[in-house]
């Protein structure tokens, strides 16, 4: 018998099994794959993401996997650039986006620090149930079987969750996938800050990773993707050339490394948070345009979230009702204006925010409203968050 299961074990579950470990509960945390193993991302962190790792102990140890910190962001808009950097959030001037592999093993790692049981290449295959509410899964781990139970499990397995679809939650918000993206790892870009360029039907984001490598992003209006993914290299290519020709040459004089990564749809939704007995974290709750780069940021607050609203009631059946309710109202309301913003861009119309760029252009406050809000608020100023957003 456990306090709590986590399903998934990378950047919305590792934390969320870490700080419910912190608080005390007897955590499982279980995960189909074995790691470290890589994923597909836009990698990056924004502020108060970074906030949250350093408010949890977890920062040095990003840190110490070498990427850079990215302090400086410039965002250009046809012929209309601004430059800037967002306002520290909470002391933390710095993004950062590190390789997945190595992210989500420096989470994992802190969880299993805190406390937490970690089974790699275990793979739960359904829920159990006790009348009404989930209290528990069964799962396969090569040619073993079984199931364990908790008051809690939570569901941070990726939009395709097995949790979310045990419980049956229901899409609550959603709406058509609006873009198609192609990642790509050079070497030789020579790229220190985060970059976005964009013009009508493509949109380009540069950022630079480990070992000194730079990811570029090229993204395509969605109902391109049957046509661009037959030549995906020549598209990615030209995309990258049309919406940002000072960066296309930068990465024809350097390397790229590793294969294309392609994502043909992007999902924008909400699923019902939480029920008797469960809750959804990361992907498998929400999931929207990557086009901001707000995934991995979104999935941390909502872990906070989580075990913030849940603190110590887990075991009184009516106040872990209340909580787990709690904590689906507020998540929609702390995700609903990063949604709303990434729908806008991934529609790859920038002609429509051109003139408004450009007014702000010469306004320095203006300017900097527009860095703070690309990248999200200060975590620690959610309602829920106020007392707990640190298990420390």
């Amino acid at each position: 018998m456990y306090d709590v299961i986590v399903v998934g074990a990378r950047c919305a579950g590792a934390p969320t099994a870490m700080l419910f470990a912190r608080a005390g509960y007897r955590v499982l945390m279980l995960e189909r794959a074995r790691f470290p193993r890589d994923t597909l991302s836009t990698l990056y962190i924004h502020q108060p993401g970074v906030a949250l790792l350093d408010a949890w102990g977890v920062l040095d140890r990003v840190k110490a996997t070498g990427c850079p910190p990215i302090t400086a962001a410039m965002h250009q808009l046809a012929d209309v650039r601004l430059e800037g950097t967002p306002t520290p959030v909470r002391g933390i001037a710095a993004a950062y986006a590190p390789r997945r592999y190595l992210l989500d093993n420096v989470l994992a790692e802190a969880a299993v620090a805190a406390g937490v049981e970690f089974r790699e290449q275990c793979q739960v295959t359904g829920l159990v149930f006790a009348g009404d509410r989930v209290a528990g899964v069964s799962w396969r781990a090569g040619a073993a079987t079984g199931t364990d139970t908790a008051a809690l499990v939570v569901g941070a397995d990726g939009m395709r969750s097995v949790v979310a679809e045990g419980v049956v939650a229901p899409v609550t918000l959603e709406h058509p996938s609006l873009s198609c993206v192609y990642y790509g790892y050079w070497d030789g870009v020579q790229a220190d800050r985060f970059e976005a360029y964009a013009i009508r039907g493509r949109w380009v984001g540069c950022v630079p990773t480990n070992d000194g490598r730079t990811l570029i992003g090229v993204y395509f209006p969605q109902r391109e993707y049957p046509a661009i993914r037959t030549r995906a290299e020549a598209a990615y290519l030209e995309g990258l050339q049309a919406a940002a020709p000072e960066l296309h040459e930068r990465a024809r004089a350097g390397t790229r490394t590793e294969r294309l990564f392609g994502c043909g749809a992007q999902p924008n939704f909400f699923r019902r948070a939480a029920g008797p007995g469960w809750a959804l974290v990361g992907d498998a709750g929400h999931h929207k345009d990557s086009v901001t780069a707000d995934g991995i940021t979104a999935a941390f607050r909502q872990a906070a979230l989580l075990t913030a609203s849940i603190g110590g009631d887990l075991h009184d059946g009516s106040l872990l009702c209340a909580a787990l309710a709690r904590f689906a109202r507020q998540r929609d309301r702390v995700l609903a204006e990063r949604y709303t913003d990434a729908l806008a861009l991934a529609r790859l119309r920038p002609d429509r925010g051109q003139t408004r760029l450009a007014a702000i252009a010469a306004d320095p406050t203006q300017v900097q409203r527009f860095f703070d809000r690309a990248a999200g608020p200060d975590p620690g100023q959610a309602d829920a968050l106020q007392e707990g957003w640190v298990h420390s």
